[in-house]
C-alpha cells in the first residue's frame, strides 16, 4: 500500500511546505491553508494505491487542497447569507421549530432520498461525488434528489398549513 511503503510521507515532506504556501495565497488564512492540505493528504492516504499511480502527485494534492478551501468557502458564504435571516442564539434557546419540522420530514422519507438530500445539502457534496460514494450513476442521484425534494416540500409544507390552519 502506498501509505505503508512511504511514498506519501517522501511527497509530503517535500510539498507540504509549498502547498500551504499556495493555499494561504488564496484564503490568506494560514489555518485553513494548513486544514485543507491536510485534507488533501488525508485524501491521498485514502486513495491508496491510485495516488501511487497519479503522474503528478503535488498537482493532484493542490487540485484537492483547493477544492476543499472552494467547498469551505461556499459554505461559509451560504451561512453569513443565512444569517440575517437565522435568530440569534440568545433569542433561540434551543434548536428552532423549522429544523424540527424539517428533521421529522426527512425521517419519513425513504432511506435512499433521505441519504443523497443529507449527503447534497449537508455535507455539500456534488452530485458526481455522492454517485462515486454510492456506486450509483449520477443520474440516479439527480433523480432521488428531485424525488426527495418534492417529498420534502409536500411534507414541509403539509406541517406548515397545518400549523396555520
Amino acid at each position: 500500500m502506498v501509505a505503508d511503503s512511504g511514498y506519501v510521507r517522501e511527497v509530503y515532506e517535500a510539498s507540504y511546505r509549498r502547498l500551504v504556501a499556495q493555499a494561504y495565497a488564496v484564503t490568506g488564512d494560514r489555518t485553513e491553508a494548513e486544514d485543507a492540505v491536510q485534507e488533501a493528504f488525508a485524501r491521498a492516504v485514502a486513495a491508496g494505491d491510485r495516488f501511487g499511480r497519479v503522474d503528478n502527485p503535488e498537482a493532484w494534492l493542490r487540485t484537492v487542497a483547493l477544492n476543499v478551501v472552494r467547498r469551505r468557502w461556499r459554505r461559509s458564504r451560504m451561512f453569513r447569507s443565512l444569517g440575517p435571516r437565522i435568530a440569534s442564539p440568545a433569542e433561540v434557546p434551543g434548536i428552532s421549530e423549522d429544523h424540527v419540522a424539517v428533521v421529522q420530514a426527512m425521517r419519513s422519507l425513504p432511506f435512499q432520498q433521505r441519504e443523497v438530500l443529507a449527503l447534497f445539502y449537508v455535507a455539500d457534496l456534488s452530485v458526481q461525488e455522492i454517485a462515486t460514494m454510492l456506486g450509483v450513476a449520477s443520474g440516479t442521484v439527480k433523480s432521488r434528489l428531485n424525488r426527495g425534494r418534492a417529498a420534502l416540500g409536500a411534507l414541509v409544507g403539509a406541517n406548515v398549513e397545518a400549523d396555520h390552519g
